[in-house]
């Protein structure tokens, strides 16, 4: 069977699983009458709320006699470990770039990747259905970016394809049409057969899946010779161990499932069962002649957090995984499958500290697990620094910024506070596009800011550079925060009374503990306040008195606003039903204690 592997790469929010759907439906992977909804392959309930791909996948279609392995790939930065194992099982990538913004930070990101295992590119331009959009200045922005990547002259000379996922229609022109076979027939043609050197079988293990029934799943792609059910094989392992198991079952893809087969020639991806103690990079080889595929790098993480056990007055209420051995195991048992992120143990038994590559990433941990019945607290992220010749370095980062030309002044004022350099300022329609180099450390809480300074406006991507030497402090949160006194319910007289004080991040009736963030202070410096004083009732009327309460709505924050918001002193308390903010040290006594020793230090 002619084989062709295939990965989607692009920004996020250009088009990606769109497009793979168009391709499911048009190689009639479901029945005329089956209901599918969208995005089909974002099968993950945060993928599904959230609108993104977190998740790389692999689905399999027939086109003409030819079978296209086609692997969904993650847009955000923030999931590049995904991105760069998927890869390896491809032969050539189908480049996805919005007609309107061109590329953007990930593109290059992944498109550098890609091109560095000389995979064969092919270019779709998509959403030429927009206002303002310019496929011509956008194709002309990809060759820029192509030469820029150092591709080789036959990466150079790539097709290009325009069109609209959501319409359903790709053409190597601009004109419409009511298919999308012309994107088919080009990845038949351009992308080249899976190269199959000779010799003994060898497949490594690009990535995990897991079923009830059959527990761990390696799959990866067969780089040569064949594999077969019951086989006897050696799986070598990245510290040189090798162990000898027997394959119990074979899949291949099919359309959004699996099929049983067995056996599976050289070029084809397939899942293994019957295998333990695996990881990502271990490669399955000849049981008699073994022969180890490269390791599979992934860029390091930029960003640490410390996980820590609930320590509040009100742990072990809602969770069902509450000690730091569940929160041990758990953690191991992600950077299985996660390859861009580490954990390592501090010196406290209960507290861990986590390796990611952006807060999103690290957020959506936390969020998972806390679906899955955990209770933990988080810290301050922080950014990782090196020591290079004596001095101390940081993560940079390259930023950009697409927003409306009335607020690009306050883009820039907000960017440098943060010791962001503008590179490139230019005009696109009516949005101005801004480019600067920013520490890591100015994007914490930047998206809030930013987002309220241009009323919801702006669009902001960003991609890590390099280490650069530190750039100094960079200033935090002005404002204090109002911190509860006792630990009981909160009532709406007492908040109705501090309004003034501040926002408030609770309503009336939650139940809150001492030390429990309470609202943000409109002054700088914390304060402690009661919240949670009920109004005295005397047999006296009274005309000023007998008003009613009058409570502005609470604010509700995301998980990641949350990760932005809190100081070095602060912690994030997450549990399955709520999400708290409280201070490290809960007794305000302790507190003082503990700033007047750091004073002293």
């Amino acid at each position: 069977m002619n084989i062709r592997n295939i990965a989607i790469i692009a920004h996020v929010d250009h088009g990606k699983t769109t497009l793979v759907d168009k391709i499911l439906h048009t190689t009639k992977v479901f029945r005329e009458n089956q209901e599918t909804g969208d995005l089909i392959m974002d099968s993950n309930d945060l993928e599904r709320e959230r609108g993104i791909t977190i998740f790389s996948k692999n689905a399999s279609v027939i086109y003409k006699d030819y079978k296209i392995n086609v692997i969904d790939t993650p847009g955000h930065s923030d999931f590049g470990g995904e991105v760069e194992r998927v890869l390896k099982m491809a032969d050539g990538v189908v480049l996805l770039v919005d007609a309107f913004e061109g590329p953007m930070p990930q593109t290059r990101f992944v498109l550098q990747k890609a091109l560095a295992l000389g995979l064969k590119p092919i270019v779709v331009i998509n959403k030429v259905d927009k206002p303002n959009c310019r496929p011509d200045e956008v194709h002309d922005a990809v060759f820029e970016l192509f030469f820029n990547l150092d591709a080789t002259e036959e990466q150079l000379d790539f097709p290009t394809f325009y069109g609209s996922g959501k319409n359903g229609w790709f053409n190597s022109t601009l004109e419409q049409i009511d298919n999308i076979n012309p994107l088919l027939d080009g990845i038949i043609k351009y992308v080249p057969e899976p190269k199959i050197s000779e010799g003994n079988l060898q497949m490594q293990i690009t990535s995990l899946d897991y079923s009830s029934f059959l527990g761990r799943i390696a799959v990866g792609r067969v780089a040569r010779g064949t594999i077969k059910e019951g086989q006897a094989i050696s799986l070598m392992q990245a510290d040189g161990k090798i162990k000898k198991p027997r394959i119990k079952e074979l899949y291949v893809f099919e359309g959004m499932g699996k099929r049983k087969v067995a056996e599976v020639q050289a070029g084809d991806i397939c899942a293994v069962v019957g295998l333990e103690d695996f990881n990502i990079g271990d490669t399955i080889a000849d049981l008699e002649n073994p022969e180890a595929l490269a390791l599979i790098t992934v860029d390091e993480p930029t960003m640490n957090m410390l996980f820590s056990i609930n320590n509040s007055p009100f742990f072990g209420k809602d969770g069902k995984f509450v000690t730091s051995r569940h929160l041990r195991e758990r953690l191991h048992k992600e950077t299985e499958k996660n390859l861009a992120l580490k954990v390592e143990d501090t010196d406290g038994a209960d507290s861990f500290l986590v390796y990611g590559r952006g807060i999103l990433h690290l957020g959506i941990l936390i969020e998972t697990m806390r679906r899955e019945g955990y209770e933990l607290t988080v810290g301050q992220p922080q950014v990782i620094t090196k020591e290079i010749d004596g001095k101390r370095h940081e993560p940079f980062e390259n930023l950009v910024v697409d927003v409306p030309q009335e607020f690009a002044s306050k883009v820039i004022d907000i960017v440098s506070r943060r010791k962001g350099e503008m590179l490139i300022m230019e005009t696109k329609g009516d949005m101005q596009h801004l480019e600067f180099e920013i520490p890591s450390r100015g994007l914490i809480g930047l998206r809030t800011q930013m987002l309220t300074a241009t009323t919801g406006e702006a669009v902001m991507a960003h991609r890590f550079l390099e280490y650069k030497p530190w750039k100094g402090a960079i200033p935090g949160r002005s404002n204090g925060v109002l911190l509860s006194k006792t630990t009981e319910k909160t009532t709406a007289y007492s908040i109705d009374k501090l309004q003034e004080r501040g926002t408030f991040f609770v309503d009336a009736g939650e139940d809150v503990y001492m030390g429990q963030i309470l609202a943000e202070h409109i002054k700088p410096g914390d304060l402690v306040v009661n919240a949670t004083e009920a109004k005295k009732l005397t047999n006296h009327r009274a005309s000023g008195t007998d008003d009613a309460s009058r409570m502005a709505p609470k604010v509700v924050m995301s998980l990641e606003e949350c990760m932005e918001y809190i100081q070095q002193d602060e912690c994030i308390e997450v549990t399955p039903k709520i999400i708290r903010l409280r201070k490290l040290i809960l007794n305000e006594d302790d507190r003082k204690r503990e700033s007047k020793k750091m004073e002293i230090a």
